[in-house]
């Protein structure tokens, strides 16, 4: 065997390399983009359901935050068995009114992601959506002492009312302290804990949570890869 037989027998090696490193190339960018597209899909899925639950809780609460803002509003001229209608309703009429806008501006993130076609940016934007959650749930938990107030008497007060002293007052105390933890402890840091995952077992955080989990693992499919 000459000199040129053995060149020859190692540039078709060589190329036989070459078109098998294209063809695992190739393969590779196919499973790729099959996986992204899966992965994509049950991402847009699981946010779907997530803006229904969204939409229905808007439909649900403007009834009742309208309601909020008829007994904030004519409760000022009522002549008041319940003093504390006006305190009580008016805010709990602006947490609820907070709450319509955070979720219509989730709703347009949502709109956004799921037309996003670049990796990052659909991270970047599922990130915000994460935190604008849990950020207008840990607010929306600081309302729960109103509903405790709702009934509350001028002639309790002036009367000094056992019923009102030992029952009413400690209740809304302890709901005043509830809140404030909540509010102090909504974390994502704490998202692994037993109360966190009891409080927060429904589509509104489960349902994102599952769509960062989709793009994660197109990230971990690269890496294996």
């Amino acid at each position: 065997m000459d000199d040129n037989e053995l060149k020859n027998i190692w540039k078709d090696y060589d190329r036989r390399l070459e078109e098998a490193r294209v063809l695992n190339l190739q393969s590779w960018a196919l499973n790729l983009q099959c996986f992204e597209a899966l992965q994509r899909r049950k991402m847009q899925s699981k946010l779907g359901r997530l803006a229904l639950f969204k939409i229905m809780v808007i439909v649900l609460g403007l009834p009742w935050t309208v309601l909020l803002g008829y007994l904030f509003v004519h409760s000022l001229s009522w002549p008041r068995l319940f003093f504390s209608i006006p305190v009580s309703a008016g805010a709990l009429f602006i947490f609820n009114l907070y709450a319509i806008a955070a979720y219509i501006r989730q709703l347009l993130l949502i709109r956004r992601i799921n037309n996003s076609e670049n990796i990052v940016d659909t991270q970047l934007r599922l990130a915000d959506l994460q935190g604008a959650t849990l950020r207008v749930l840990r607010i929306l938990f600081l309302q729960m002492p109103f509903y405790t107030t709702f009934l509350y008497s001028a002639a309790w007060v002036k009367g000094w009312s056992a019923w009102f002293w030992l029952s009413s007052v400690p209740v809304t105390l302890l709901f005043v302290l509830l809140a404030l933890w909540l509010y102090r402890n909504i974390r994502y840091e704490n998202a692994g804990r037993k109360w966190f995952r009891f409080l927060f077992n429904g589509p509104e955080w489960n349902y994102v949570v599952q769509s960062v989990t989709f793009i994660k693992e197109i990230e971990a499919f690269k890496q294996n890869i």
